[in-house]
């Protein structure tokens, strides 16, 4: 699972928040991760609360089911055409957001950070090498079955992920006397017009989590893979999920923006005009000239495992959508068409521009949160009631303490 909870967006997201909003812009990224915590309780809640299980024992879930079941069993007639209103348009948001913010926005990336960390002076044409060898290892996973490709990666990322890790606490205690003033300058800047753009644009932006984007803000996402968890307990999952936007945005996110600001690159203008990924690069390698090369190598494999698991979240909107559009199972007959969409997408986003991406990854990806944070608001009610529930059980000592998950 850690292989899609950290990913591009805490490497690339928080720098492209620092850019445009300051480092004011951590302050408002950590307050959304709060809210992000108590959303993707609720998702995750929900999607063991509506999940369905198929006749060949697998399990589907996620918004689309617990908007559409959900709301009509409330009884109202509105409501359930609302449910199956937010439904589907939740299934053809998360198609858009898989390829903008799980495909497009990786790849572009990754092709930046070679380009960058390897000094590339013909970036049009090594984008499209970049792009192709992307596409070519997803689609021997998401097209060809090749399982044991995508099933390495995820067991080498939390590898790296730790190396990622140390590197920023190393770089951090070698700054320690300037942690003082990195902090004041969060909170005193966290009240500009720039802060409260760049950190709202830094939130959207990362999005993909639990396989993929940030801290889940509302986007609901992660509830698809949450879905599929064995246990009885949907609060028990809930608070599972909980754990998602702490560790990714309140420690992952928070150690590169404070890399970022506190190595001064981020307000250096011979640095500070490199693009997302770059100036995270640029800034660990202020301090350890080798490491861009290793921090490249994590940058790639991130991206890689990301795109796997928000390609598996876009072909559960696909199934959904022609499921309900046309027969039962038509859905999986045809999903080898979205997963080919994807792979091509992944080429697109490497020889794109990061605006005209990141315009078109944040445009779906607010998508994605509006039909599930509606559709949430209206079965909060039956989230506190199993809330209540789980703490009473838990209080008398009624509950299974243990559970294979």
């Amino acid at each position: 699972a850690l292989s899609a909870t950290v990913g591009l967006g805490n490497i690339a997201g928080v720098a492209v928040a620092i850019q445009l909003g300051g480092p004011g812009a951590v302050f408002w990224m950590l307050i959304a991760a709060v809210f992000g915590m108590t959303a993707k309780f609720s998702s995750c809640t929900l999607s063991q609360m509506y999940r369905k299980i198929n006749a060949d024992g697998t399990v589907s879930g996620g918004p689309m089911y617990y908007l559409d079941i959900g709301l009509s069993e409330s009884g109202y007639k509105g409501l359930k055409v609302l449910g199956k209103v937010l439904a589907v348009m939740y299934a053809l948001m998360i198609m858009g957001g898989a390829i903008g913010g799980g495909n497009m926005f990786q790849a572009n990336q990754t092709a930046e950070a070679f380009a960058s960390t390897f000094e590339i002076s013909d970036t049009g044409t090594w984008n499209w090498v970049i792009g192709i060898t992307l596409a070519i290892g997803v689609g021997v996973v998401i097209i060809g079955g090749i399982k044991r490709i995508g099933a390495a990666t995820s067991k080498i990322v939390p590898f790296m992920c730790g190396i990622y890790v140390l590197a920023s606490i190393f770089i951090i205690l070698t700054h320690i006397s300037q942690i003082p003033e990195t902090i004041r300058l969060i909170f005193t800047m966290a009240f500009t017009k720039n802060a409260y753009y760049g950190g709202f644009f830094g939130v959207l932006i990362m999005g993909v989590r639990r396989a993929a984007f940030s801290n889940e803000a509302g986007l609901g996402s992660a509830a698809i893979a949450h879905a599929a968890a064995k246990t009885e307990e949907p609060v028990r999952e809930g608070i599972v999920g909980m754990i998602g936007p702490f560790i990714d945005t309140i420690i992952v996110c928070f150690m590169t923006a404070m890399v970022v600001i506190i190595t001064g690159t981020w307000n250096d203008p011979s640095i500070s005009q490199s693009a997302g990924v770059a100036l995270t690069t640029e800034a660990f390698g202020s301090v350890i000239s080798w490491f861009p090369y290793i921090l490249t190598l994590c940058i790639g494999l991130f991206a890689y495992s990301t795109m796997i698991s928000w390609c598996y979240y876009g072909e559960r909107g696909w199934i959904y959508l022609l499921d309900h559009v046309g027969e039962e199972g038509y859905g999986l007959k045809t999903v080898v068409l979205f997963r080919i969409i994807f792979v091509v997408f992944i080429v697109v986003g490497a020889v794109s521009k990061l605006s005209d991406v990141l315009d078109f990854s944040d445009a779906m990806i607010f998508s994605m949160a509006f039909p599930n944070i509606v559709g949430s608001i209206f079965l909060a009610p039956k989230v506190l009631k199993k809330v209540r529930d789980y703490w009473e059980r838990y209080q008398s000592g009624e509950m299974n303490p243990v559970e294979s998950n």
